[in-house]
Protein backbone atom coordinates (compact mmCIF):
# COMPACT_ATOMS: atom_id res chain seq x y z
CA UNK A 1 0.00 0.00 0.00
CA UNK A 2 2.83 2.36 0.05
CA UNK A 3 3.94 4.90 2.33
CA UNK A 4 1.86 7.06 1.73
CA UNK A 5 -0.02 9.34 4.70
CA UNK A 6 -3.65 10.56 5.10
CA UNK A 7 -4.44 13.03 7.06
CA UNK A 8 -7.52 11.76 10.17
CA UNK A 9 -10.52 13.79 11.50
CA UNK A 10 -8.36 15.01 14.15
CA UNK A 11 -5.88 16.87 10.84
CA UNK A 12 -3.40 14.31 12.19
CA UNK A 13 -1.44 12.99 9.28
CA UNK A 14 -1.43 8.62 9.87
CA UNK A 15 -0.03 6.04 7.93
CA UNK A 16 -1.73 5.06 4.81
CA UNK A 17 -0.66 1.47 5.83
CA UNK A 18 -1.99 1.60 9.98
CA UNK A 19 -5.46 3.33 9.68
CA UNK A 20 -6.10 4.20 13.08
CA UNK A 21 -10.33 3.04 12.53
CA UNK A 22 -11.70 0.80 9.95
CA UNK A 23 -15.35 0.17 8.84
CA UNK A 24 -16.09 -3.30 7.60
CA UNK A 25 -19.46 -3.94 5.76
CA UNK A 26 -20.40 -7.32 5.55
CA UNK A 27 -22.49 -9.15 3.33
CA UNK A 28 -26.55 -9.55 3.69
CA UNK A 29 -26.55 -13.42 3.81
CA UNK A 30 -25.72 -15.65 6.44
CA UNK A 31 -23.89 -18.17 4.08
CA UNK A 32 -22.34 -15.11 2.85
CA UNK A 33 -21.30 -13.81 5.77
CA UNK A 34 -19.98 -16.81 7.09
CA UNK A 35 -17.95 -17.36 3.60
CA UNK A 36 -16.85 -13.87 4.21
CA UNK A 37 -15.47 -14.65 8.07
CA UNK A 38 -12.01 -15.50 6.86
CA UNK A 39 -11.22 -12.24 5.39
CA UNK A 40 -12.46 -10.62 8.33
CA UNK A 41 -9.93 -12.44 9.91
CA UNK A 42 -7.45 -11.68 7.35
CA UNK A 43 -8.18 -7.98 8.10
CA UNK A 44 -7.44 -7.99 11.47
CA UNK A 45 -3.90 -9.86 10.76
CA UNK A 46 -3.10 -6.88 8.35
CA UNK A 47 -4.11 -4.48 10.82
CA UNK A 48 -3.59 -6.10 14.26
CA UNK A 49 -3.81 -2.34 16.41
CA UNK A 50 -6.65 -0.97 14.21
CA UNK A 51 -10.17 -0.77 15.41
CA UNK A 52 -11.99 -3.06 13.00
CA UNK A 53 -15.97 -1.96 13.37
CA UNK A 54 -18.73 -3.99 11.24
CA UNK A 55 -21.85 -2.31 9.80
CA UNK A 56 -24.10 -5.54 9.14
CA UNK A 57 -27.82 -6.34 9.30
CA UNK A 58 -29.40 -7.67 12.46
CA UNK A 59 -29.23 -11.23 11.18
CA UNK A 60 -25.48 -10.90 10.06
CA UNK A 61 -24.56 -8.58 13.17
CA UNK A 62 -26.24 -11.57 15.78
CA UNK A 63 -23.86 -14.21 13.78
CA UNK A 64 -20.85 -11.94 14.98
CA UNK A 65 -21.94 -11.52 18.43
CA UNK A 66 -18.94 -11.84 20.78
CA UNK A 67 -16.84 -12.39 17.48
CA UNK A 68 -12.57 -11.55 18.66
CA UNK A 69 -11.75 -10.27 15.26
CA UNK A 70 -13.96 -7.86 15.97
CA UNK A 71 -14.27 -4.43 18.01
CA UNK A 72 -17.81 -3.66 18.00
CA UNK A 73 -20.67 -4.10 15.26
CA UNK A 74 -23.04 -1.31 14.49
CA UNK A 75 -26.47 -2.58 13.25
CA UNK A 76 -27.81 -1.23 9.87
CA UNK A 77 -31.85 -1.80 10.98
CA UNK A 78 -32.98 -1.51 6.82
CA UNK A 79 -36.11 -2.55 7.98
CA UNK A 80 -36.99 0.36 10.76
CA UNK A 81 -34.52 3.12 12.01
CA UNK A 82 -32.37 3.09 8.80
CA UNK A 83 -35.17 2.58 5.86
CA UNK A 84 -35.40 4.95 3.23
CA UNK A 85 -33.91 7.67 2.46
CA UNK A 86 -34.10 9.86 5.36
CA UNK A 87 -33.11 6.54 7.30
CA UNK A 88 -29.86 5.73 5.38
CA UNK A 89 -29.43 9.81 5.78
CA UNK A 90 -28.94 9.08 9.30
CA UNK A 91 -26.99 5.77 9.10
CA UNK A 92 -25.02 8.14 7.27
CA UNK A 93 -24.56 10.42 10.28
CA UNK A 94 -23.76 7.62 12.94
CA UNK A 95 -20.92 6.20 10.43
CA UNK A 96 -19.74 9.88 10.36
CA UNK A 97 -19.80 10.05 13.89
CA UNK A 98 -17.20 6.56 13.94
CA UNK A 99 -14.43 8.83 12.47
CA UNK A 100 -13.52 5.59 10.11
CA UNK A 101 -10.48 6.24 8.07
CA UNK A 102 -10.64 3.12 5.93
CA UNK A 103 -14.32 1.08 4.46
CA UNK A 104 -13.35 -2.21 3.35
CA UNK A 105 -17.00 -3.37 1.28
CA UNK A 106 -16.97 -6.61 1.45
CA UNK A 107 -21.28 -6.10 0.60
CA UNK A 108 -21.19 -5.48 -3.22
CA UNK A 109 -23.89 -3.16 -3.51
CA UNK A 110 -24.31 -0.25 -5.19
CA UNK A 111 -25.47 1.22 -1.60
CA UNK A 112 -22.62 -0.06 0.37
CA UNK A 113 -20.55 2.16 -1.29
CA UNK A 114 -22.69 5.27 -1.45
CA UNK A 115 -23.64 5.09 2.22
CA UNK A 116 -19.37 4.71 3.01
CA UNK A 117 -19.08 7.93 0.49
CA UNK A 118 -21.98 9.73 2.32
CA UNK A 119 -20.61 9.11 5.45
CA UNK A 120 -17.15 11.17 4.91
CA UNK A 121 -14.85 7.64 5.09
CA UNK A 122 -11.41 8.94 3.59
CA UNK A 123 -10.70 6.08 1.63
CA UNK A 124 -13.47 3.53 0.58
CA UNK A 125 -12.24 0.09 -0.29
CA UNK A 126 -14.03 -2.78 -2.22
CA UNK A 127 -14.89 -4.48 -5.77
CA UNK A 128 -15.75 -2.49 -8.84
CA UNK A 129 -19.16 -4.13 -8.85
CA UNK A 130 -22.71 -2.46 -9.61
CA UNK A 131 -21.76 0.34 -10.73
CA UNK A 132 -19.87 1.86 -7.97
CA UNK A 133 -16.62 2.43 -9.13
CA UNK A 134 -17.14 6.48 -8.81
CA UNK A 135 -17.70 6.23 -4.89
CA UNK A 136 -14.70 3.95 -4.69
CA UNK A 137 -11.50 5.55 -3.94
CA UNK A 138 -9.26 2.01 -4.31
CA UNK A 139 -11.58 0.24 -6.43
CA UNK A 140 -10.85 -3.85 -6.94
CA UNK A 141 -11.09 -5.55 -10.52
CA UNK A 142 -13.65 -8.53 -9.76
CA UNK A 143 -11.69 -11.92 -10.50
CA UNK A 144 -12.65 -13.10 -14.40
CA UNK A 145 -10.55 -15.82 -14.78
CA UNK A 146 -12.12 -19.17 -16.75
CA UNK A 147 -13.00 -21.17 -13.79
CA UNK A 148 -14.92 -19.51 -11.08
CA UNK A 149 -13.34 -19.25 -7.64
CA UNK A 150 -15.15 -20.42 -4.52
CA UNK A 151 -16.97 -17.13 -2.63
CA UNK A 152 -14.48 -18.01 0.45
CA UNK A 153 -11.44 -17.01 -1.74
CA UNK A 154 -13.38 -14.35 -3.44
CA UNK A 155 -13.65 -12.38 0.01
CA UNK A 156 -9.74 -13.14 0.67
CA UNK A 157 -8.42 -11.66 -2.45
CA UNK A 158 -10.21 -8.72 -1.49
CA UNK A 159 -7.29 -7.98 0.75
CA UNK A 160 -4.51 -9.11 -1.41
CA UNK A 161 -3.96 -5.45 -2.91
CA UNK A 162 -3.96 -4.82 0.64
CA UNK A 163 -0.97 -7.36 1.29
CA UNK A 164 -2.90 -10.28 2.55
CA UNK A 165 -0.99 -13.19 1.48
CA UNK A 166 -1.11 -17.01 0.95
CA UNK A 167 -4.13 -19.25 0.52
CA UNK A 168 -7.46 -18.49 2.06
CA UNK A 169 -8.32 -20.66 5.67
CA UNK A 170 -11.60 -22.15 6.25
CA UNK A 171 -14.30 -20.24 7.90
CA UNK A 172 -14.51 -20.42 11.89
CA UNK A 173 -17.27 -19.69 14.34
CA UNK A 174 -17.32 -19.45 17.64
CA UNK A 175 -19.99 -19.61 20.44
CA UNK A 176 -19.99 -19.03 24.27
CA UNK A 177 -19.76 -21.87 26.95
CA UNK A 178 -23.06 -20.10 28.36
CA UNK A 179 -24.59 -20.65 24.53
CA UNK A 180 -23.02 -23.51 24.39
CA UNK A 181 -25.21 -24.66 28.19
CA UNK A 182 -28.72 -23.00 26.83
CA UNK A 183 -28.28 -25.76 23.91
CA UNK A 184 -28.01 -28.60 26.13
CA UNK A 185 -31.23 -27.26 28.04
CA UNK A 186 -33.18 -26.24 24.98
CA UNK A 187 -32.34 -29.93 23.60
CA UNK A 188 -32.85 -31.59 27.03
CA UNK A 189 -36.08 -29.57 27.34
CA UNK A 190 -37.33 -31.59 24.28
CA UNK A 191 -36.57 -34.70 25.63
CA UNK A 192 -32.69 -35.22 24.14
CA UNK A 193 -29.92 -36.59 26.53
CA UNK A 194 -26.65 -35.06 26.59
CA UNK A 195 -25.41 -38.88 25.31
CA UNK A 196 -27.80 -38.60 22.51
CA UNK A 197 -26.49 -38.16 19.15
CA UNK A 198 -28.09 -35.88 16.50
CA UNK A 199 -28.87 -35.55 13.03
CA UNK A 200 -29.70 -32.53 11.55
CA UNK A 201 -31.42 -32.06 8.77
CA UNK A 202 -32.42 -28.03 7.20
CA UNK A 203 -34.78 -28.89 4.46
CA UNK A 204 -35.95 -25.37 3.96
CA UNK A 205 -33.91 -21.73 1.45
CA UNK A 206 -35.54 -18.44 2.28
CA UNK A 207 -33.26 -17.55 -1.04
CA UNK A 208 -36.50 -19.69 -3.04
CA UNK A 209 -37.85 -22.98 -3.28
CA UNK A 210 -35.75 -23.63 -6.30
CA UNK A 211 -33.02 -24.84 -4.11
CA UNK A 212 -35.45 -27.12 -1.95
CA UNK A 213 -35.11 -30.74 -2.17
CA UNK A 214 -37.82 -32.55 -1.68
CA UNK A 215 -39.02 -32.88 1.84
CA UNK A 216 -40.50 -36.83 1.97
CA UNK A 217 -36.48 -37.56 0.41
CA UNK A 218 -35.26 -35.28 3.58
CA UNK A 219 -37.14 -37.88 5.96
CA UNK A 220 -36.54 -41.39 4.30
CA UNK A 221 -32.89 -40.25 4.84
CA UNK A 222 -33.16 -39.28 8.05
CA UNK A 223 -34.83 -42.55 9.02
CA UNK A 224 -32.69 -44.81 7.30
CA UNK A 225 -29.64 -42.95 8.88
CA UNK A 226 -30.96 -42.81 12.06
CA UNK A 227 -31.30 -46.91 12.01
CA UNK A 228 -27.73 -47.45 10.65
CA UNK A 229 -26.23 -45.27 13.33
CA UNK A 230 -27.98 -46.54 16.20
CA UNK A 231 -26.76 -50.23 14.94
CA UNK A 232 -23.20 -49.41 14.25
CA UNK A 233 -22.70 -46.65 17.29
CA UNK A 234 -25.13 -48.24 19.78
CA UNK A 235 -26.26 -44.94 20.84
CA UNK A 236 -29.98 -43.08 20.40
CA UNK A 237 -29.89 -40.79 17.24
CA UNK A 238 -32.39 -38.22 17.32
CA UNK A 239 -33.24 -35.84 14.10
CA UNK A 240 -33.20 -32.04 14.63
CA UNK A 241 -35.40 -30.46 12.20
CA UNK A 242 -33.69 -27.28 11.58
CA UNK A 243 -35.46 -23.93 9.39
CA UNK A 244 -35.94 -20.06 9.31
CA UNK A 245 -38.84 -18.64 10.49
CA UNK A 246 -41.91 -19.42 7.82
CA UNK A 247 -40.67 -22.78 7.72
CA UNK A 248 -42.20 -24.26 10.61
CA UNK A 249 -44.90 -26.21 8.78
CA UNK A 250 -42.20 -27.97 6.44
CA UNK A 251 -40.49 -29.09 9.74
CA UNK A 252 -43.48 -30.38 11.32
CA UNK A 253 -44.54 -32.11 7.71
CA UNK A 254 -40.64 -33.57 8.12
CA UNK A 255 -41.74 -35.07 11.50
CA UNK A 256 -44.75 -36.34 10.91
CA UNK A 257 -42.66 -38.39 8.09
CA UNK A 258 -40.12 -40.04 10.21
CA UNK A 259 -42.01 -42.13 12.60
CA UNK A 260 -38.85 -41.90 15.67
CA UNK A 261 -37.80 -39.51 17.52
CA UNK A 262 -37.44 -35.77 16.60
CA UNK A 263 -37.01 -31.76 17.59
CA UNK A 264 -38.35 -29.31 15.36
CA UNK A 265 -36.38 -26.23 15.27
CA UNK A 266 -37.75 -24.86 12.02
CA UNK A 267 -38.27 -20.98 13.01
CA UNK A 268 -37.78 -21.24 17.08
CA UNK A 269 -34.04 -20.59 17.42
CA UNK A 270 -31.82 -17.06 16.96
CA UNK A 271 -29.02 -17.24 14.90
CA UNK A 272 -27.17 -17.91 18.25
CA UNK A 273 -28.89 -20.44 19.57
CA UNK A 274 -28.87 -21.79 15.72
CA UNK A 275 -25.51 -21.96 15.77
CA UNK A 276 -24.92 -23.79 19.46
CA UNK A 277 -27.52 -26.56 17.76
CA UNK A 278 -25.31 -27.16 14.96
CA UNK A 279 -22.14 -27.37 16.65
CA UNK A 280 -24.27 -30.16 18.46
CA UNK A 281 -24.92 -32.00 15.25
CA UNK A 282 -22.91 -35.30 14.42
CA UNK A 283 -24.26 -34.50 10.68
CA UNK A 284 -25.90 -31.88 8.92
CA UNK A 285 -28.45 -32.67 5.57
CA UNK A 286 -29.01 -29.65 4.46
CA UNK A 287 -29.89 -27.52 0.80
CA UNK A 288 -27.44 -24.71 0.08
CA UNK A 289 -28.54 -22.72 2.66
CA UNK A 290 -26.85 -20.28 5.52
CA UNK A 291 -26.52 -23.43 8.21
CA UNK A 292 -24.97 -25.58 5.70
CA UNK A 293 -21.76 -22.96 6.07
CA UNK A 294 -22.31 -22.63 9.73
CA UNK A 295 -21.74 -26.23 9.90
CA UNK A 296 -18.77 -26.25 8.44
CA UNK A 297 -17.44 -23.66 10.09
CA UNK A 298 -17.95 -25.55 13.07
CA UNK A 299 -16.11 -28.27 11.83
CA UNK A 300 -19.50 -30.40 11.76
CA UNK A 301 -19.73 -32.97 8.68
CA UNK A 302 -22.03 -31.47 5.41
CA UNK A 303 -23.64 -33.78 3.06
CA UNK A 304 -25.58 -30.70 0.99
CA UNK A 305 -28.01 -30.95 -2.17
CA UNK A 306 -27.39 -28.64 -4.67
CA UNK A 307 -29.60 -27.89 -7.64
CA UNK A 308 -29.62 -24.73 -9.49
CA UNK A 309 -26.85 -22.87 -7.31
CA UNK A 310 -22.92 -23.33 -8.17
CA UNK A 311 -21.00 -25.86 -5.87
CA UNK A 312 -18.23 -24.83 -7.32
CA UNK A 313 -18.73 -21.36 -5.65
CA UNK A 314 -20.60 -22.20 -2.38
CA UNK A 315 -20.31 -25.40 -1.26
CA UNK A 316 -19.17 -25.99 1.74
CA UNK A 317 -15.52 -24.77 2.46
CA UNK A 318 -13.36 -27.21 2.75
CA UNK A 319 -16.39 -30.30 2.55
CA UNK A 320 -16.83 -29.62 -1.22
CA UNK A 321 -16.64 -33.80 -1.59
CA UNK A 322 -20.28 -33.85 0.08
CA UNK A 323 -21.86 -32.52 -2.40
CA UNK A 324 -24.83 -34.40 -3.91
CA UNK A 325 -25.68 -33.37 -7.14
CA UNK A 326 -27.56 -34.27 -10.32
CA UNK A 327 -25.58 -32.64 -13.82
CA UNK A 328 -28.73 -31.07 -15.89
CA UNK A 329 -28.00 -28.81 -18.55
CA UNK A 330 -30.00 -25.99 -16.79
CA UNK A 331 -27.99 -25.97 -14.16
CA UNK A 332 -26.22 -24.13 -12.53
CA UNK A 333 -29.56 -21.70 -13.53
CA UNK A 334 -29.29 -19.37 -9.74
CA UNK A 335 -33.05 -18.94 -10.50
CA UNK A 336 -35.08 -18.97 -6.97
CA UNK A 337 -38.03 -20.51 -8.54
CA UNK A 338 -38.52 -23.36 -11.08
CA UNK A 339 -39.52 -22.35 -14.47
CA UNK A 340 -40.36 -26.02 -15.81
CA UNK A 341 -39.76 -29.54 -14.33
CA UNK A 342 -37.12 -28.70 -11.04
CA UNK A 343 -35.41 -31.99 -12.74
CA UNK A 344 -32.22 -30.41 -10.58
CA UNK A 345 -33.80 -31.58 -7.35
CA UNK A 346 -35.83 -34.55 -8.49
CA UNK A 347 -33.45 -36.41 -10.14
CA UNK A 348 -31.91 -36.17 -6.74
CA UNK A 349 -32.50 -40.15 -5.04
CA UNK A 350 -32.34 -40.89 -1.26
CA UNK A 351 -30.09 -43.27 -2.61
CA UNK A 352 -27.34 -40.38 -3.36
CA UNK A 353 -27.63 -38.53 -0.81
CA UNK A 354 -28.10 -41.74 1.89
CA UNK A 355 -24.84 -43.48 0.68
CA UNK A 356 -23.11 -39.58 0.80
CA UNK A 357 -24.33 -39.38 4.54
CA UNK A 358 -22.72 -42.72 5.32
CA UNK A 359 -19.86 -42.48 3.63
CA UNK A 360 -19.17 -39.10 5.40
CA UNK A 361 -19.87 -40.32 8.82
CA UNK A 362 -17.53 -43.32 7.97
CA UNK A 363 -14.74 -40.94 7.04
CA UNK A 364 -15.40 -38.59 10.07
CA UNK A 365 -14.98 -41.95 12.62
CA UNK A 366 -11.88 -43.18 10.65
CA UNK A 367 -10.38 -39.39 10.93
CA UNK A 368 -11.34 -39.11 14.16
CA UNK A 369 -9.50 -42.52 15.58
CA UNK A 370 -6.18 -41.55 13.81
CA UNK A 371 -3.50 -40.50 15.42
CA UNK A 372 -3.23 -36.54 14.96
CA UNK A 373 -0.12 -36.98 12.72
CA UNK A 374 -1.41 -39.67 10.52
CA UNK A 375 -4.15 -37.06 10.13
CA UNK A 376 -2.78 -34.31 9.35
CA UNK A 377 -0.64 -36.31 6.57
CA UNK A 378 -3.89 -37.76 4.80
CA UNK A 379 -6.03 -34.85 4.52
CA UNK A 380 -7.62 -34.48 1.15
CA UNK A 381 -7.93 -30.92 1.11
CA UNK A 382 -5.43 -28.88 2.60
CA UNK A 383 -8.12 -26.43 3.86
CA UNK A 384 -10.48 -29.38 4.84
CA UNK A 385 -11.14 -28.94 8.77
CA UNK A 386 -10.07 -32.23 10.89
CA UNK A 387 -12.91 -33.32 13.82
CA UNK A 388 -12.32 -32.98 17.29
CA UNK A 389 -9.92 -36.46 18.36
CA UNK A 390 -10.63 -35.37 22.16
CA UNK A 391 -7.71 -33.93 23.29
CA UNK A 392 -7.03 -30.75 25.57
CA UNK A 393 -4.50 -28.82 26.08
CA UNK A 394 -4.39 -26.81 29.25
CA UNK A 395 -2.36 -23.44 28.55
CA UNK A 396 -0.69 -21.50 31.67
CA UNK A 397 -0.61 -17.74 29.99
CA UNK A 398 1.95 -15.25 31.28
CA UNK A 399 5.77 -17.05 30.72
CA UNK A 400 4.13 -19.59 28.41
CA UNK A 401 1.81 -17.66 25.50
CA UNK A 402 3.12 -14.06 26.61
CA UNK A 403 6.53 -12.72 28.06
CA UNK A 404 6.25 -12.32 31.97
CA UNK A 405 6.51 -8.53 33.28
CA UNK A 406 5.28 -8.98 36.67
CA UNK A 407 1.88 -8.00 36.66
CA UNK A 408 0.48 -6.94 33.23
CA UNK A 409 -1.92 -4.19 34.02
CA UNK A 410 -3.33 -3.51 30.33
CA UNK A 411 -3.67 -4.42 26.65
CA UNK A 412 -0.63 -2.09 25.40
CA UNK A 413 1.49 -4.38 27.75
CA UNK A 414 0.32 -7.78 26.11
CA UNK A 415 2.27 -9.01 23.63
CA UNK A 416 2.41 -12.80 22.42
CA UNK A 417 5.72 -14.82 21.71
CA UNK A 418 6.85 -14.96 18.12
CA UNK A 419 5.42 -17.68 17.00
CA UNK A 420 2.55 -18.40 19.45
CA UNK A 421 -0.19 -18.21 17.58
CA UNK A 422 0.58 -20.02 14.59
CA UNK A 423 1.70 -22.85 17.00
CA UNK A 424 -1.99 -22.56 18.10
CA UNK A 425 -3.60 -22.43 14.88
CA UNK A 426 -1.39 -25.71 14.44
CA UNK A 427 -2.62 -27.32 17.18
CA UNK A 428 -6.62 -26.57 16.72
CA UNK A 429 -5.95 -27.78 12.84
CA UNK A 430 -5.03 -31.04 15.14
CA UNK A 431 -7.91 -31.53 16.81
CA UNK A 432 -7.09 -30.08 19.67
CA UNK A 433 -8.84 -28.25 22.64
CA UNK A 434 -7.55 -25.72 23.57
CA UNK A 435 -8.06 -23.97 27.14
CA UNK A 436 -6.31 -21.35 29.10
CA UNK A 437 -6.04 -21.51 32.87
CA UNK A 438 -3.97 -18.57 34.52
CA UNK A 439 -3.81 -17.43 38.14
CA UNK A 440 -4.77 -13.36 38.07
CA UNK A 441 -3.56 -12.30 41.88
CA UNK A 442 -3.27 -8.93 40.28
CA UNK A 443 -7.26 -8.15 40.55
CA UNK A 444 -7.36 -9.06 44.10
CA UNK A 445 -4.13 -7.05 45.05
CA UNK A 446 -5.75 -3.69 43.15
CA UNK A 447 -2.96 -3.52 40.32
CA UNK A 448 -5.76 -3.81 37.91
CA UNK A 449 -9.58 -4.55 37.08
CA UNK A 450 -11.46 -7.05 35.89
CA UNK A 451 -12.56 -5.02 32.99
CA UNK A 452 -8.61 -4.71 32.51
CA UNK A 453 -8.22 -8.30 32.74
CA UNK A 454 -10.96 -8.75 30.05
CA UNK A 455 -9.73 -6.05 27.96
CA UNK A 456 -6.67 -7.85 28.00
CA UNK A 457 -7.80 -11.25 27.14
CA UNK A 458 -9.98 -9.88 24.06
CA UNK A 459 -6.48 -8.81 22.76
CA UNK A 460 -5.31 -12.13 23.43
CA UNK A 461 -8.12 -13.49 21.21
CA UNK A 462 -7.81 -11.06 18.79
CA UNK A 463 -4.43 -11.61 18.10
CA UNK A 464 -5.01 -15.21 17.73
CA UNK A 465 -7.59 -15.09 15.57
CA UNK A 466 -5.43 -13.09 13.18
CA UNK A 467 -3.31 -16.33 13.01
CA UNK A 468 -6.25 -18.70 12.22
CA UNK A 469 -6.25 -19.69 16.13
CA UNK A 470 -8.71 -20.07 18.61
CA UNK A 471 -9.42 -20.87 22.38
CA UNK A 472 -12.01 -22.64 23.76
CA UNK A 473 -12.38 -21.19 26.85
CA UNK A 474 -10.31 -19.26 29.22
CA UNK A 475 -10.27 -19.83 33.20
CA UNK A 476 -8.45 -17.44 35.77
CA UNK A 477 -8.29 -16.85 39.52
CA UNK A 478 -8.73 -13.65 40.37
CA UNK A 479 -7.79 -14.20 43.97
CA UNK A 480 -4.93 -13.31 46.06
CA UNK A 481 -2.96 -16.10 47.26
CA UNK A 482 -3.81 -16.22 51.03
CA UNK A 483 -7.42 -16.21 50.59
CA UNK A 484 -7.44 -20.24 50.24
CA UNK A 485 -9.18 -21.03 47.18
CA UNK A 486 -9.51 -24.10 45.47
CA UNK A 487 -8.80 -22.12 42.02
CA UNK A 488 -5.49 -21.34 42.53
CA UNK A 489 -3.14 -23.01 40.87
CA UNK A 490 -1.54 -25.56 41.86
CA UNK A 491 -5.16 -26.35 43.24
CA UNK A 492 -7.63 -27.97 40.67
CA UNK A 493 -10.41 -25.53 40.96
CA UNK A 494 -10.08 -24.61 37.30
CA UNK A 495 -9.28 -27.86 35.70
CA UNK A 496 -12.65 -29.27 37.81
CA UNK A 497 -14.80 -26.07 35.85
CA UNK A 498 -13.73 -27.47 32.47
CA UNK A 499 -14.41 -30.87 33.17
CA UNK A 500 -17.95 -30.00 34.04
CA UNK A 501 -18.58 -27.53 31.33
CA UNK A 502 -16.51 -29.51 28.52
CA UNK A 503 -16.85 -32.59 29.83
CA UNK A 504 -12.51 -32.90 29.56
CA UNK A 505 -11.18 -36.50 29.59
CA UNK A 506 -8.17 -35.86 31.45
CA UNK A 507 -6.76 -39.14 30.98
CA UNK A 508 -6.14 -37.33 26.77
CA UNK A 509 -5.05 -34.11 28.08
CA UNK A 510 -1.92 -32.02 29.05
CA UNK A 511 -0.90 -29.32 31.01
CA UNK A 512 1.41 -26.83 29.52
CA UNK A 513 3.40 -24.08 31.93
CA UNK A 514 6.33 -22.21 33.21
CA UNK A 515 6.48 -22.74 36.68
CA UNK A 516 6.64 -25.82 38.66
CA UNK A 517 2.51 -24.90 40.01
CA UNK A 518 1.71 -25.75 36.67
CA UNK A 519 3.67 -29.62 36.78
CA UNK A 520 1.84 -30.12 40.18
CA UNK A 521 -1.65 -29.33 38.82
CA UNK A 522 -0.59 -31.64 36.26
CA UNK A 523 -0.10 -34.47 39.25
CA UNK A 524 -2.89 -33.75 40.85
CA UNK A 525 -5.36 -34.10 38.05
CA UNK A 526 -3.74 -36.98 36.29
CA UNK A 527 -2.83 -35.14 32.79
CA UNK A 528 0.45 -35.14 31.43
CA UNK A 529 2.47 -32.10 31.75
CA UNK A 530 5.23 -30.07 29.78
CA UNK A 531 7.41 -27.61 31.57
CA UNK A 532 8.51 -24.99 29.19
CA UNK A 533 11.76 -22.77 29.84
CA UNK A 534 10.43 -19.53 28.54
CA UNK A 535 9.18 -17.80 31.67
CA UNK A 536 10.10 -18.44 35.36
CA UNK A 537 12.13 -21.81 35.05
CA UNK A 538 15.42 -21.65 33.78
CA UNK A 539 16.50 -24.78 31.10
CA UNK A 540 18.82 -25.65 34.04
CA UNK A 541 16.76 -25.64 36.69
CA UNK A 542 13.97 -27.44 34.78
CA UNK A 543 17.13 -30.52 34.23
CA UNK A 544 17.65 -30.51 37.94
CA UNK A 545 13.72 -31.36 38.24
CA UNK A 546 14.20 -34.25 35.95
CA UNK A 547 15.39 -36.10 39.31
CA UNK A 548 12.70 -34.79 41.66
CA UNK A 549 9.05 -35.20 42.75
CA UNK A 550 8.36 -32.35 40.46
CA UNK A 551 9.90 -33.97 37.42
CA UNK A 552 7.22 -33.19 34.26
CA UNK A 553 6.81 -35.36 31.43
CA UNK A 554 8.43 -33.65 29.06
CA UNK A 555 10.62 -30.22 28.68
CA UNK A 556 10.49 -28.08 26.56
CA UNK A 557 12.72 -25.17 25.12
CA UNK A 558 9.42 -23.33 23.55
CA UNK A 559 5.76 -23.65 22.72
CA UNK A 560 6.68 -24.95 19.45
CA UNK A 561 9.03 -27.63 20.99
CA UNK A 562 6.05 -28.54 23.65
CA UNK A 563 3.62 -28.98 20.59
CA UNK A 564 6.11 -31.21 18.46
CA UNK A 565 6.08 -33.92 21.67
CA UNK A 566 2.40 -33.60 22.48
CA UNK A 567 1.04 -34.41 18.71
CA UNK A 568 3.52 -37.14 18.67
CA UNK A 569 2.23 -38.11 22.17
CA UNK A 570 -1.42 -38.42 22.10
CA UNK A 571 -0.90 -40.54 18.96
CA UNK A 572 0.32 -43.16 21.50
CA UNK A 573 -2.58 -42.16 24.03
CA UNK A 574 -5.25 -42.98 20.87
CA UNK A 575 -8.16 -44.82 21.62
CA UNK A 576 -11.27 -45.75 19.90
CA UNK A 577 -14.10 -42.82 21.09
CA UNK A 578 -15.92 -45.62 22.60
CA UNK A 579 -13.93 -47.06 24.56
CA UNK A 580 -12.75 -43.42 26.41
CA UNK A 581 -14.08 -42.59 29.43
CA UNK A 582 -15.19 -39.05 30.51
CA UNK A 583 -13.14 -38.31 34.09
CA UNK A 584 -15.56 -36.46 36.15
CA UNK A 585 -14.13 -34.81 39.82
Amino acid sequence: MGSHVIRDHSGEYVPKDRPRKILVRAPNWIGDAVMCEPAVRGLRRLFPESELIMLAKPTIAELFTGYPGLNGVLVYDDKGGHAGLSGKWSLAGLLRRHRFDVAVLFQNAFEAAFLAWLAGIPRRYGYATDGRVFFLTEPVAVPNGPVPVHQVEYYWNLLRPLGLAGEAIPPSLLVSPDEDRMADRRLASAGLDSSDLIIGINPGSTYGSAKRWLPDRFAEVAQRLVQRLEQTEGATVVVAILGAKGEESLGKEIAAQLGRRSVVLSGATTIRELMAVVKRCRLLITNDTGPMHIAAAFGVPVVAVFGPTDSHTTAPYGQEHSVVREGVDCAPCLLRECPIDHRCMTRVSVDLVYNAAVQVVKVDRWESEKPAQERASTRTHSNAPTPLVGWTIFLDRDGTLNPDPGYIRSPDQFELFPGVAEVLAGLKQAGARLIVVTNQSGVARGILSHDDLEAIHAKLLRLLHAAGATLDAIYFCPHHPDDGCGCRKPNRGMIDQAVREWGVDLGRSYVVGDHVRDIELAKRVGTRSVLVTTGVVSMQEAERLKESEAAPDWIASSLADAVHWMIADVGRLSVPFRERKVLHP
